[in-house]
């Protein structure tokens, strides 16, 4: 199979799930059960993986691949990224909704002009965050919500970030500033009670 031409990322393969081949796998698709409707999945190095059977299992889904049929097979996959190309993605999304892959790479702005460069989209269950390289700092995390980041240009090429709403400046009204052990440089001092 030759290269995608333009790869996004739907999944990851996560650990061996039984004895029969089954593998656990994390989806990046809005429903996870999704994930079988988009045809075969690849792999960076061309591998493509056939779907026979998928059904939820928490926060993942358990698949059964064509060719995987034994858990030494089903192991020696952990770890694998799974793509298909962009060219079978619906475009009809909503207007406030985006693919991760296409928010990589954005110029990050502020009032004062770009201030910084999407390098990733993260979601640890509680929604979408984005990291951010801002001023040769890495890792600054912004959480992808309307206000921090009230508009986004995918067109344009950049997101447009709220400084204060982003968490990148601090809110001279904050009641947190006056409370005793509040670090605005770190973490809260910790309080020792006792009983």
């Amino acid at each position: 199979m030759s290269k995608l031409e333009n790869p996004v990322q739907m999944a990851v393969i996560g650990a061996a799930h039984g004895i029969k081949g089954e593998l656990r796998v994390k989806t990046f698709t809005g429903d996870p059960l999704a994930l079988a409707d988009y045809g075969p999945l690849h792999a960076k190095d061309g591998r493509a993986f056939q779907i026979l059977d998928i059904r939820p299992a928490g926060t993942v889904v358990v698949v059964r691949f064509k060719g995987v049929s034994d858990r030494n097979t089903a192991e020696a996959l952990a770890g694998t990224e799974l793509f298909v190309d962009r060219s079978v993605l619906p475009d009809d999304g909503e207007e406030d909704e985006f693919y991760h892959a296409d928010l990589i790479g954005l110029e990050v702005r502020d009032d004062t002009g770009v201030i910084g460069r999407v390098v990733a989209v993260h979601n640890f269950g509680g929604g979408d965050i984005l990291d951010v390289t801002l001023a040769g700092r890495k890792g600054v995390l912004i959480p992808f919500t309307q206000a921090a980041v009230p508009h986004v240009s995918i067109a344009d090429g950049f997101v447009q970030v709220d400084p204060l709403a982003a968490g990148l400046v601090e809110d001279e009204d904050s009641e947190a500033a006056g409370r005793p052990g509040f670090d605005p440089k770190g973490r809260p001092a910790a309080s020792l009670s006792s009983s």
